[in-house]
């Protein structure tokens, strides 16, 4: 009876496994949703082509996975009912996983985790990035991100004004309209060593991640329910931190290691 049933077990186990292989198997092209404006993580050249590091990470996934890639760009406040709409299969484009987020999407292990950061003007008589050092200042901020969040709720004193994309924020603080922009880190100082960011704008300083506000981390967000693609996603992310390709990756992009803790 022992042997009967351990037999049973046996083939049920080894029934899910194929019954898995098979599912996954089944997938041969993810298209992938990015936003296309968000450099240096992800941007939209002039000729069509994507670059930055979302897209190399996702390109590196896709092979790892034996899959074929095929991105879509879509702006950021419409990204997540795009993918819940269909037009996508994932989205890759620096998406911090968040508790309000996972309500609505379901979220693979992070790829990356980098904090924020506000920059204020080279001739800013801002000193500190306190709510107290902010009062009564303008801060810009790409909507339905984190970072404006993280502004609304730590800075209340300072009036926060929010834009469709980065490069919109960038143009008013360089105009003189706002008092500060806050983003992540790694945008900000990636944009600060261009000759426009030079020109314009400093640093005042990196700030203390919230990890309600931020997250754990940027995910590969997909639909609820598809856990044959996230364990993919999950799986292909594993294997290209062990074999070197995500440093590679990050090598290409960043002096310092964007994966975090």
């Amino acid at each position: 009876m022992r042997i009967s049933k351990r037999i049973t077990l046996a083939v049920s186990a080894a029934a899910l496994a194929l019954s898995m292989g098979a599912a996954q198997a089944e997938i041969k092209k993810i298209v992938i949703g990015t936003e296309g404006a968000y450099p240096p993580f992800n941007n939209l050249e002039s000729d069509g082509s994507l670059v930055g590091f979302d897209i190399d990470i996702a390109k590196a996934l896709c092979e790892e996975m034996k899959v074929e890639c095929e991105f879509v760009t879509q702006d950021w406040d419409g990204i997540i009912p795009a993918l819940l709409a269909g037009k996508f299969d994932a989205i890759i484009a620096s998406m911090s996983i968040t508790e309000e987020r996972k309500e609505k999407v379901d979220f693979t292990n992070k790829y990356y985790n980098t904090g924020p950061a506000i920059a204020v003007p080279n001739d800013s008589a801002i000193t500190e990035a306190t709510d107290a050092g902010l009062a009564g200042k303008t801060i810009g901020a790409q909507s339905s991100t984190t970072h404006s969040n993280y502004a609304e709720a730590k800075f209340p004193a300072a009036e926060l004004k929010l834009y469709p994309t980065p490069d919109e924020y960038k143009l008013d603080i360089a105009s003189g309209r706002v008092d500060a922009v806050i983003d992540d880190v790694i945008v900000l100082s990636d944009w600060l060593k261009s000759d426009d960011g030079k020109a314009c704008c400093k640093l005042l300083a990196a700030l203390t991640p919230d990890l309600v506000i931020n997250g754990e981390g940027a995910g590969i967000a997909i639909r609820k329910g598809e856990t044959e693609l996230r364990d993919m996603f999950n799986t292909a992310i594993a294997a290209i931190r062990e074999n070197g390709t995500y440093q590679t990756i990050n090598d290409k992009y960043f002096d310092v290691d964007v994966y975090g803790d």
